[in-house]
């Protein structure tokens, strides 16, 4: 009989363990029992053939894939067995305390007893505590072996955990069914109410906090919400108002650092406002853009500056609340009781909203939107401190943090750094990734200078020799800052692209710092932009000091966003906005050579005589970075018809009184207008206050029909609702109404470039949109020469592909009404 070997172990008159019957039928149960006995081992019990199968497992199971962990085979026991929990006497067989730590199902993967034959179980686990693909083998038995050794091995899944993730015996120690410990159990406690300790949980001083794993994309299917990746500084809000007036509210970083004095009081009176005796809340806290996304580098600056007004604590998940432990609750139970202690919050509080949605989809959304990326996770599980799969992050571009182990001084400012050497830590040693070079504000620029200079060494602190040119110039510091830095990619030798500085991480540890994989698959495979001939002469000459845009970041963007800009501005006649010092000095317009432009950049008249700049390549296109062109307005005619325009442009301008919805509903009439009139119409952000409706049209016309069309047009819109729209530049009307430019439509005019940048604060690029996304946008400012990469990168298809298939002619005469006089 099966269960002959237990019987004959065992003193019935002496131990409470089930004698025990063969089941029949095909059961699926799975348990572990956590076993005191001579040694603490783990049980793990498998219903198969009416019995449990059983194996000892000495060091418990780990989540770690791969790992193996002993499991010697033990007698058959009943089923029954399964549902013991408590003391076996001493002097009796496995005499100690036994607990119920986990129990549920498994699943086979194929057929169980041929597997077990064979001497290798394929079993999917079905437990409160663990879950997922699982592989049980049996070992060859050794000269002299008794037992039958086998060998548990957590398969990759999502289910698994990283080797610097908490072990899952730590993590949940007690007991499924009563929620007792092993000591309560021998003491003969009580069970606890509903499987968990009576009383109140005490308030923890710190509880590490769950991390996300990085993964291609988002994950698709039920059983996960997504929510918005934020970009900030993650902070648990710990609420005590036992503690007296001074430790009511503590603020702590990922690591534990203390930051409470760090915000201000405003963020601390709004926690402490919120209705809850003890709470543990773990959010993220951001300074959002006018756009509404977060932005780390205006976080940082905010706080060197000691402002304290734009500052959003997003919480999204509730640990502990009112003696409550809530880390064992499914995921949407902590949502529902943090959505109920967020309601009515004051105004620095904010809920993080979770999507239940299509998670490729919903992250193709963030990414148009220049947003970070998506945090999914799954609806079910509970909270599991470090790092797993519960949770996982998709992002829109490449972006993570470097070790900082030297910098470059910069040759365009005095005790500034120019740039930063780069590094990450792989197999304990640090390796050189490169460079990064832009991304600094004149401040930080200085304040890093005066911070790394303290910290600088002789010696390279890479365990690879660096090359001359990775060495020259650069001063070596200790490895102990860590940059968030976003990046474009990979080179052949494993240094960063296109780099861009996005902020120091105080909340980080150097030590930590390692490659994040996998990268997005949507920016990686990217193939890398070819080098320009065109040399740049200080390239970390800062062109927007406030956004820390350096001349070689601009270069970097042109290089990377080439193949969508180019059908704009080759060509064509081009106007330029030059600012070689920056925006903050002198700026001016440019339409005709200099001495000392370089060959790149070409010269063309027109049958008048008049000199006309263009460009041909890319080359010519980083020759106008270099020559600080920081806007590029091109004609609406190519030079190959100079007399007969190819587009038609529409610029809204609203004025003061004037919010986006407006200007947003402006654009749509003028489409209307253009569409009833047998026009295609394509729209763009104006990388500043508005919206440009630009019109493909067929080369036929002459330049005095397109602006008298555009003229008629703009007119008729004025007429008909005088209180929303003027067709007159003057200034003094224009409260409460949108000014419909048509002068943009004459000869020699000129509009932004399509992805072109902008000379102002914010580093605004002018941005084809879908109209479909308008009403999603927040202002006309909403992209930057910052995050445009990463929304083409993301991009399905391209909002203006078919500009040029789309063109029509110009109609003799406008469909369109004429507006009253």
């Amino acid at each position: 009989m099966a269960l002959d070997t237990y019987r004959a172990k065992r003193d019935f008159t002496l131990t409470a363990e089930p004698a025990g019957a063969e089941g029949k039928g095909a059961g699926q149960t799975y348990l572990i029992q956590k076993h005191a006995a001579r040694r603490l081992h783990y049980d793990l019990r498998l219903e198969m053939d009416g019995v449990l199968k059983s194996w000892a497992v000495t060091r418990g199971p780990s989540l770690v894939p791969g790992e193996k962990r002993l499991a010697v085979h033990v007698e058959d026991h009943p089923l029954d067995y399964g549902d013991f929990e408590g003391t076996i006497p001493k002097g009796q067989y496995g005499g100690g305390t036994v607990m119920l730590w986990d129990s549920g199902s498994w699943v086979p993967k194929g057929d169980p007893r041929k597997g077990y034959k064979k001497g290798h179980l394929d079993l999917e686990l079905r437990g409160e505590k663990l879950s997922g693909h699982w592989h049980l083998v049996r070992m060859p038995k050794r000269k002299g072996e008794k037992n039958e050794n086998w060998l548990l091995i957590k398969a990759e899944d999502e289910a698994a955990r990283t080797e610097d993730a908490p072990d899952i015996l730590e993590e949940a120690p007690d007991s499924v069914k009563t929620g007792r410990t092993l000591d309560e159990i021998t003491e003969g406690a009580p069970a606890h109410k509903g499987g968990r300790k009576t009383g109140a949980a005490k308030l923890p001083d710190f509880l590490a906090p769950e991390l996300a794993t990085l993964v291609a994309k988002a994950p698709a299917g039920a059983g996960w919400i997504h929510e918005i990746k934020f970009d900030g500084y993650r902070l648990q809000a710990r609420i005590d108002r036992s503690a007296g007036p001074k430790g009511q509210l503590r603020l702590l970083t990922r690591s534990g650092l203390d930051w409470t004095t760090r915000f201000g009081p405003a963020l601390a009176d709004a926690l402490l406002a919120l209705p809850a005796q003890t709470a543990l809340i773990d959010g993220e806290l951001v300074v959002e853009t006018p756009s509404g996304a977060s932005h780390f580098a205006a976080l940082q600056q905010d706080l060197s500056e000691g402002r304290r007004d734009r500052f959003v604590f997003y919480g999204f998940d509730l640990l502990h609340l009112d003696g409550r432990d809530l880390t064992r609750e499914p995921l949407l139970a902590r949502k529902a009781a943090l959505a109920a202690l967020f309601k009515d919050a004051p105004a620095p509080l904010r809920l993080s909203e979770p999507f239940e949605v299509d998670g490729a989809t919903l992250l193709r959304h963030a990414c148009r939107l220049s947003l970070e990326g998506l945090v999914s996770k799954r609806a079910d599980s509970r909270y599991r401190t470090g790092r797993g799969k519960d949770w996982v992050k998709s992002k829109c571009a490449e972006r993570q943090e470097f070790v900082i182990a030297g910098f470059v001084p910069s040759t365009a400012m005095a005790n500034a750094i120019g740039s930063l050497v780069l590094g990450l830590h792989e197999d304990g040693k640090l390796r050189h990734v490169g460079r990064v070079g832009t991304g600094f504000s004149h401040r930080i620029a200085a304040d890093l200078y005066r911070d790394l200079s303290a910290l600088a060494r002789a010696r390279s602190p890479f365990a690879d020799k660096l090359s001359a040119d990775a060495r020259r110039g650069v001063i070596f510091v200790k490895p102990e800052r860590v940059a968030e830095v976003e990046f474009r990619g990979w080179t052949g030798d494993q240094n960063l692209r296109h780099a861009a500085f996005r902020g120091i991480r105080e909340d980080k540890p150097a030590s930590e710092i390692i490659r994040e994989e996998p990268a997005p698959t949507s920016v990686a495979a990217r193939p890398a932009p070819l080098k320009s001939a065109v040399k740049l002469t200080h390239p970390e000459r800062i062109y927007w000091p406030e956004d820390g845009i350096t001349k070689q970041g601009l270069a970097d963007y042109y290089a990377e966003i080439w193949r969508f800009i180019a059908p704009y501005i080759v060509a064509r006649p081009l106007a330029l906005l030059r600012c070689p010092d920056g925006i903050a000095k002198a700026c001016f317009f440019q339409k005709h050579g200099w001495r000392g432009m370089n060959k790149a950049i070409k010269l063309a008249k027109d049958s008048d005589g008049e000199e006309m700049l263009f460009i041909e390549d890319r080359d010519g296109l980083i020759a106008l970075v270099q020559a600080g062109a920081l806007e590029i307005h091109p004609w609406g005619a190519p030079l190959a018809s100079l007399e007969a325009p190819d587009t038609m442009i529409f610029d809204l301008d609203p004025g003061p009184g004037l919010g986006w919805a407006d200007v947003v509903a402006g654009a749509k009439d003028v489409r209307a207008r253009l569409e009833e009139a047998g026009l295609p119409a394509f729209v763009k952000t104006s990388g500043g206050k508005g919206l440009h409706v630009v019109v493909p049209l067929k080369s036929e016309a002459g330049w005095d029909a397109v602006k008298g069309f555009a003229k008629s047009l703009a007119e008729a819109m004025a007429g008909d609702a005088p209180d929303r729209y003027i067709a007159v530049a003057t200034k003094a009307k224009r409260e409460g109404r949108i000014f419909i430019d048509y002068l943009r439509n004459g000869r020699g005019a000129t509009a932004i470039a399509p992805y072109g940048t902008r000379a102002r604060p914010g580093a605004g690029v002018a941005m084809p949109v879908a109209w479909e996304e308008i009403d999603a946008l927040a202002s006309a400012a909403q992209f930057t020469l910052e995050n445009a990469p990463a929304r083409l990168a993301n991009l399905e298809r391209d909002p203006w592909t078919d500009f040029r298939a789309s063109a029509a002619p110009l109609p003799e005469v406008p469909k369109h009404r004429r507006g009253r006089r």
